[in-house]
């Protein structure tokens, strides 16, 4: 229970398969008393199932583009007690602009995967920070490989993940003096929803699974375990860092 009586909010449960979801039953085994959020109406009923399973999970719609959303979904939860924990989930690059050359990317492909998958983690620290500060707070967001390496068929996620873990260093530059931590962990290759437009992605698993000194592949529990062990004050000493849950791969 290392997350006992802490207030977490998770950003971006797509689906049972998501690495957010996994993160989320992993907050809840260890005592954090959770909101998950979803981006509109559609994907409501999904979410609302998904938190059904989980005691005293809340659910919020939240669009993370929107700022007017982003300052209502914050004075909600400052009604409610104010945050120990966020969660960054939040990712999105065109199918077209990751089966295309690199070189072929449009400007509008690149706005639209920088925006989405890393400035929002700007603006949701920004929206967050006021209810974190002073708590020994977490701030937690998802990377991968690509931003290190060129990944087949990653093209313009893999700049938008360096661009992220750019954001993770300076935003715990900023919110250190506050008593808040931010980092990132990168996973290696699991079967999620956004994972399934990415091209030759048997072939990625099957290479990893080769290659890796531990001879696997992760699943959502343990990358779910890893960020309940950087959320809790066991990790207290540890920000601007990012974590690699990948059995090894990322050192090969």
């Amino acid at each position: 229970m290392i997350l006992k009586d802490k207030k977490a909010l998770v950003v971006g449960v797509a689906n049972k398969r998501s690495l957010a979801w996994g993160i989320a039953q992993s907050f809840a085994r260890e005592g954090a008393q959770l909101c998950i959020t979803y981006q509109n109406e559609r994907l409501g009923q999904n979410a609302t199932e998904l938190a059904a399973t989980l005691p005293g999970c809340r659910t919020e719609m939240c669009d993370v583009m929107v700022e007017e959303q982003l300052s209502t979904l914050a004075g909600r939860l400052k009604e409610q007690g104010g945050l120990d924990i966020v969660v960054h989930a939040v990712a999105f690059a065109r199918t077209d602009d990751l089966d295309h050359e690199f070189q072929n990317v449009p400007l509008e492909g690149w706005r639209t995967a920088l925006e989405v998958s890393a400035y929002s983690l700007v603006a949701l620290t920004r929206a967050m920070a006021p209810l974190l500060e002073g708590r020994n707070g977490s701030i937690l967001t998802l990377s991968f490989l690509g931003a290190h390496r060129a990944v087949p068929h990653y093209n313009i996620m893999g700049v938008a993940k360096a661009a992220l873990e750019a954001n993770v260093r300076y935003l715990a530059m900023d919110m250190g003096p506050k008593g808040t931590r931010v980092n990132a962990i990168s996973s290696g290759p699991i079967r999620t929803l956004s994972a399934s437009v990415i091209g030759g992605f048997n072939t990625i698993l099957d290479h990893v699974e080769q290659w890796a000194p531990l001879r696997r592949n992760v699943d959502q529990t343990q990358v779910g375990d890893a960020a309940a062990f950087l959320a809790s004050d066991l990790a207290r000493g540890i920000t601007g860092q990012v974590l690699y849950v990948d059995s090894g791969f990322s050192i090969v």
